[in-house]
């Protein structure tokens, strides 16, 4: 448990500035009631940084990131640099981020709340209950993987792993599991990709130091099938960089919106924690994105990186309860008596719940 965090927060591009506003709103509020110090420190990255310097991801962000204990960031890019060389683009400065702060598996939750199983183009009875950690390898696969190539007529990527990079990422996979319900679901493509058999053997490999903890393998295609036929049949899911991109976002189905969606980037020198949106320029200071995401990223930073467990909890269940009480953004499900509320009305009706649930909590140990 850390008593001071330096943070390094990059409010990114779009509504990433506005989410992120929100978040630091309820971060700073367990911090003071909970006598916890943040050294915040502000920076760009994207495409803010490439019209303040002419690069995503500048030397001095880079800097601050590497000297802090966490990092938060709200979301990168835009239509307008689509035009910009590949090395210039905010996705770019994205990568260069993660390869710099080391970090190689990247955790994001998918949980069901009730109140917003009608938002959900699945029904409510095969949503009920879900509630599945993806875990995404972030730093191999073809996102990063040489050798690349487009030219006119042809293009090419390489998906590559090694088996220390498949072996630290399971351990991720089969250690949280150990904390849930001991299930661990391994996704590749093992029937026809070369890499995917080499990652299934690695996984299964590794499953004989984890017997407490139940091993299943599925074939990416089948998994995507299941994700919305049957997501209970999942606790822990571990997979390569790209399939868990896609699932991942798939798996926002559970949830009701993307904008749900929370992450947490560990394992490297400095962890990384962002929502699972992008940046939605075509909504950007309208003031109607939906801060729960990023609010849930600031409970993943607190329960990852700072050790304090009970404020993780506080906030998740502050986030349940203003939906219980029948708040919603525009991108959520508005059922009968639901109230639309601004990404600021939001963040402070979250605030308030949390204010309540530790100020409660503390007046029961003073008593």
């Amino acid at each position: 448990m850390r008593t001071k965090t330096k943070l390094t927060v990059l409010p990114g591009d779009g509504i990433g500035p506005e989410v992120i506003t929100q978040a630091m709103r309820v971060l700073r509020t367990v911090a003071d009631l909970c006598g916890y110090e943040l050294e915040v420190r502000e920076c760009p990255v994207g495409g803010v940084a490439i019209k303040q310097s002419q690069s995503p991801f500048p030397r001095a962000t880079m800097d601050a990131c590497l000297e802090s204990d966490a990092v938060l960031l709200g979301a990168v890019g835009g239509l307008e640099y689509d035009t910009l060389p590949r090395n210039m683009r905010p996705e770019t400065g994205l990568l260069q981020l993660r390869t710099a702060l080391g970090g190689y598996a990247n955790l994001r939750p998918a949980i069901s709340y009730p109140c917003l199983s009608a938002g959900s183009p699945l029904r409510a009875e095969v949503t009920q209950g879900a509630n599945i950690l993806i875990i995404r390898e972030l730093l191999g696969g073809l996102y990063f993987g040489e050798p690349r190539q487009k030219t006119d007529d042809v293009a090419f990527n390489t998906m590559r792993y090694t088996l220390p990079e498949i072996q630290r990422v399971a351990r991720i996979g089969f250690e949280q599991a150990r904390k849930r319900k001991r299930k661990l679901t391994s996704i590749d493509k093992a029937n026809v990709l070369e890499v995917s058999q080499l990652w299934r053997d690695t996984v299964a490999a590794l499953a004989a130091e984890y017997p407490d903890v139940t091993l299943d393998h599925l074939y990416v295609d089948a998994a995507a099938m299941h994700l919305v036929m049957n997501p209970r049949r999942f606790d822990v899911i571990v997979t390569e960089n790209l399939f868990g991109d896609i699932l991942s976002d798939e798996a926002a189905v559970i949830t009701g919106s993307l904008g749900m969606l929370a992450s947490a980037t560990i394992g490297g020198q400095v962890a990384l924690y962002e929502p699972v949106h992008g940046s939605a320029p075509d909504i950007a200071g309208k003031g109607i994105a939906n801060p729960l995401g990023a609010i849930a990223t600031v409970a993943m930073l607190l329960r990852h990186t700072l050790g304090l467990q009970q404020e993780a909890d506080d906030v998740e269940a502050a986030i349940s309860q203003v939906l219980e009480q029948g708040y919603r953004t525009a991108d959520l499900h508005r059922g009968a008596g639901a109230q639309l509320v601004s990404t600021t009305e939001m963040g402070e009706r979250v605030e308030a719940a949390v204010a309540e649930k530790i100020n409660r909590r503390h007046s029961y140990h003073a008593v």
